[in-house]
This record gives C-alpha cells, sequence and structure tokens, in this order.
C-alpha cells in the first residue's frame, strides 16, 4: 500500500485496511481469541489474538492523546509517558495488560471506536495540517496517523492470516 499524503488517500488507507483485517478478525473463532500462539511484538514472544487487537487500540488511543495534548498546548510524550522509542516491547505488553479483561466484543467495540474516533479527527483537518509541517520530529501528522493506523492494521492484518494458516483456520 502507497504511504497516502493526502487527506482522502489517508482516509481510504484506514478504511481499506481497517476493513480487510475486521473481516479476517471476525472469522477467528471467539474461544480461540486467548490462546497464546501468535508470534508477538517482541522476538520470541506469543501473544494471543486478544493481545493483537489490544496493540492496536493502545497505538489508536495513543494517537488520540498526541492530539488532545498537541491541541491543548501540554507536553506530549512520545511515545508514551514511562516509555522511550526503544522500548516498544514493553509498551505492547502494557497495551496487552491495559486491555486484559475486555470481552471480545469489547475489544473489537474499543478498536472502532477508536478508530472511528481518529477518522473523525482526519476528516476535521485540511491537507495542509495533516501534510503541511512536521508534527513530530520530521513526520508530519497524517503521516504519524498512518503509521499507527493504517500500517498497522495491515501489519496485524498479515500476521493474522498467517496465525490462521498454522492454525487450520479459514
Amino acid at each position: 500500500m502507497a504511504i497516502p499524503h493526502t487527506k482522502a488517500e489517508l482516509l481510504s488507507a484506514i478504511d481499506m485496511s481497517y476493513r480487510k483485517l475486521a473481516a479476517d478478525l471476525q472469522t477467528v473463532p471467539p474461544e480461540r481469541m486467548r490462546d497464546c500462539t501468535l508470534d508477538g511484538h517482541t522476538a520470541g514472544t506469543l501473544i494471543s489474538v486478544a493481545d493483537l487487537v489490544a496493540y492496536l487500540i493502545g497505538w489508536n488511543e495513543l494517537v488520540l492523546k498526541w492530539h488532545r495534548q498537541k491541541r491543548d498546548h501540554l507536553p506530549v510524550d512520545f511515545p508514551e509517558t514511562g516509555f522511550k522509542w526503544n522500548e516498544l516491547g514493553l509498551l505492547a505488553q502494557k497495551f496487552y495488560r491495559d486491555y486484559a479483561l475486555l470481552s471480545y466484543a469489547e475489544l473489537f467495540a474499543r478498536l472502532a471506536t477508536a478508530k472511528d474516533s481518529i477518522v473523525a479527527l482526519v476528516s476535521e483537518c485540511a491537507d495542509d495540517e495533516l501534510y503541511g509541517l512536521p508534527w513530530y520530529e520530521k513526520y508530519t501528522f497524517g503521516r504519524m496517523i498512518q503509521l499507527n493506523t493504517a500500517a498497522p492494521y495491515a501489519n496485524a492484518r498479515g500476521r493474522l492470516r498467517r496465525w490462521k494458516a498454522q492454525q487450520g483456520l479459514r
């Protein structure tokens, strides 16, 4: 998938990658959602499909948090308070814990809500707000959104499809 450079391209990328992922997630038997048999976000670890969804929720909600803090002229701790960019494996584990008590249906609803909130945010922005200036270091706001929505949705879908094939699920 090409990297979006306009609001329309970003909205399309989010929509397409999310719809494909959601369709694949819907085919996972609920009783398999907590099986820790999927390659984790840190080398040599195993996670569940529920953890994979929790990871996506975590990053989507971080995008919304970053935006709120920047909008309110508050300092933003990238990627998250208490974590550095070289500690993303630990951050992933935090996401797994944060959403561990959510049911199958609640996980999907939370991801959909976060994605919908990001789509609404992007829809309110002009192209120049999304792609005109760096927003974090060298990255534009649109690129930061894409890196934490459409790109990980596509990555998660690939991981999920490999897992389903390994598990004999269709």
